[in-house]
């Protein structure tokens, strides 16, 4: 059996699996709460899965049953069941199929139209009310993170799988203007949405950069520019601390960039340079909430040589040293 697929540890503890059952199960818990799947649907009789299959009808070109339970994942007869209530409610009705006579044809009748169009605008206004509230910059985070979830989570294409992937093509460069300000605007970003960071992290940031740029030592500091197919994804420094330490400085990868080693990819770039440049020591400052990061750090010989809890940029948080001898 794959050890993966059993949620307590051997020791008793919660595995990565079962952490992260718990947040599925608990934003589906807000989601539902937030979408009112829980009160009569829509304000009207029927329930989710009713007007599911009323939204499939209305929607689809001259759809069989089969094709329903396959897409909608329901059990054969419970479809039916429903089906049948639907046409003794004149709001469907059934005709030979031309492909396949053991197949019969569903259609919504006028009734059917009539019954489905107030909860199809009940749909819309109930979305719109969930993202008034928000200022647009924000509702397009709600549809992105909406997005990049449905993408994850869909199930593989057949088709996809037999055709060849497309190439990523990876690009590490020197940075030209309007990088310096892009970095900037991915840590505020990044942060506040992912760790709930407010401004003053930018501000940090953007002081940073400042100092980067005003005080730039080519002989003696580094910046690369991460791309992914062309599109700026991530980001790295190195910045002179003495005359025998360097500082790694400002990592940061864009969503759509993890999971392909680029962080693992730019930190390496940072010690090759730095033991290039006959530094002796190489240390960073980061926070214990950046698993990611702390785990490419420690693959990499870092050392963790001071952790110190502080209040800052809205949050509580834990501030970490650490230290590779080069």
């Amino acid at each position: 059996m794959n050890s993966t697929a059993s949620l307590p540890s051997a020791t008793g503890g919660a595995t990565p699996l079962a952490d992260a059952v718990k947040a599925v199960r608990q934003f589906n818990r807000f989601f539902t709460r937030r979408i009112g799947v829980l009160d009569p649907y829509l304000g009207s009789t029927l329930s989710l899965t009713d007007v599911r299959v009323l939204y499939e009808l209305a929607h689809r070109d001259a759809p069989v049953a089969s094709e329903l339970a396959r897409d909608l994942g329901l059990d054969g007869g419970y479809l039916s069941r429903i089906l049948r209530r639907f046409e003794a409610a004149g709001w469907m009705t059934r005709s030979a199929s031309p492909k396949d006579a053991r197949q019969s044809v569903l259609s919504l009748t006028p009734a059917g139209r009539e019954a489905f169009e107030p909860l199809q605008q009940r749909s819309r206004e109930q979305a719109a009310e969930l993202l008034a509230p928000l200022p647009p910059a924000r509702q397009q985070e709600v549809v992105q993170a909406m997005q990049r979830i449905e993408t994850l989570l869909a199930p593989p294409d057949p088709a996809a799988s037999r055709a060849p992937a497309a190439p990523q093509v990876v690009v590490l460069r020197d940075p030209v203007p309007g990088d310096i300000g892009w970095v900037v605007q991915q840590h505020g970003k990044i942060y506040w949405r992912e760790y709930g960071w407010d401004s003053r992290f930018e501000a940090l940031v953007a002081d940073i950069a400042a100092q980067f740029v005003r005080k730039f030592q080519p002989g003696w500091e580094r910046c690369w520019i991460a791309e992914l197919n062309g599109e700026r994804v991530g980001s790295v420094f190195v910045v002179r601390k003495s005359a025998t330490t360097a500082q790694l400085r400002m990592l940061i990868l864009s969503p759509q960039a993890r999971g392909l080693g680029l962080g693992t990819r730019l930190t390496d770039e940072c010690i090759a340079f730095a033991r290039a440049k006959g530094y002796k020591k190489m240390v960073l400052w980061t926070n214990s909430c950046l698993t990611a990061a702390r785990g490419i750090y420690a693959k990499r010989g870092f050392k963790l040589v001071k952790s110190e809890p502080y209040e800052g940029f809205g949050q509580q948080a834990t501030g970490e040293t650490w230290e590779l001898k080069l």
